[in-house]
């Protein structure tokens, strides 16, 4: 159905972001690594803490999407990092890379025609595979402008 096409690229596009505000990818493209965990007092989060809730976030959102043995994270505890800064000198690069595997995947069960978008997900209480990518494209719009006002208070956005 042609609609049905029409409204799946919508929703990635919505999901891949970049048409009313940055991107991902625009936002964390060459994020000084020693601004990653800078606490700051007109702030809430550090970079890292909005990455790795962005991360953790979406991974849940595209779980429950898809798993029927989904397992609630407690909130807030489970969907935040332990720490401020990054723990290891590579955890940042390895959830950037996990962030766009999971977009990635979302978008692919979005775009795939296999995919009701309207029928209620079983394990769920009234959502939709449609409800969910919504919700996801506004988490991550929310948080992704977090992280450029945190760059531009930073000092560190062109």
């Amino acid at each position: 159905m042609a609609d049905d096409k029409e409204l799946r690229n919508h929703l990635v596009n919505l999901l891949q972001g970049g048409d009313a505000h940055a991107d991902f990818e625009r936002v964390i493209k060459d994020f000084p690594r020693e601004l990653r965990g800078k606490k700051i007092r007109v702030a809430e989060h550090t970079a890292w803490e909005l990455l790795e809730h962005l991360r953790i976030a979406q991974w849940d959102i595209l779980d429950f999407s898809r798993n029927p043995q989904y397992k609630a994270r407690e909130f807030p505890k489970e969907y935040w990092p332990d720490s401020f800064a990054p723990p290891k000198f590579n955890s940042w690069n390895l959830s950037v890379k996990a962030f766009q595997d999971d977009l990635k995947a979302m978008c692919d069960l979005v775009a795939d025609e296999k995919t009701d978008l309207f029928a209620k997900i079983p394990h769920g209480d009234g959502q939709t595979v449609l409800r969910e990518a919504l919700v996801l494209a506004d988490h991550n719009s929310y948080h992704l402008g977090q992280m450029v006002l945190l760059r531009r208070i930073l000092g560190d956005w062109k």
